[in-house]
């Protein structure tokens, strides 16, 4: 069974900062593409970013130069580290990977159970 468990959401200031984190686990034959979603009350999911196999990243115009993704192959492990971080960054966060767990031929999406980040004044 794989498993996305994403960690380090809370309540934070502007201009403040936070990590979050996102821990892939179970029997991958292949892990791709890992990226970082967002859902504010009311609007759609959008993508905040994303980071291939090889490294390449991929951001929303709304965070680039604020937000920074990254990941740890060897750990299934990726990271979101968001600075100066603003009222409308508001959301449940969402960890998404494009992968291929033990057994299966086709790539699909798999989603985490997202974690919340509130900034408030």
């Amino acid at each position: 069974q794989v498993q996305l468990v994403e960690s380090g959401g809370g309540l934070v200031q502007p201009g403040e900062s936070l990590r979050l984190a996102c821990a892939v686990s179970g029997s991958w034959a292949r892990i791709g593409a890992m990226g970082w979603y967002r859902q504010a009350p009311g609007k759609q999911r959008e993508l905040v970013a994303t980071i291939s196999w090889g490294g390449s990243t991929n951001y929303a115009d709304s965070v680039k130069a604020r937000f920074t993704i990254s990941r740890v192959t060897a750990k299934n492990t990726v990271y979101l580290q968001m600075s100066s971080l603003k009222l409308e960054d508001t959301a449940v966060y969402y960890c998404k990977v494009v992968g291929m767990p033990m057994g299966t031929l086709i790539p699909k999406d798999y989603w985490g159970q997202g974690t919340q980040v509130t900034v408030s004044s």
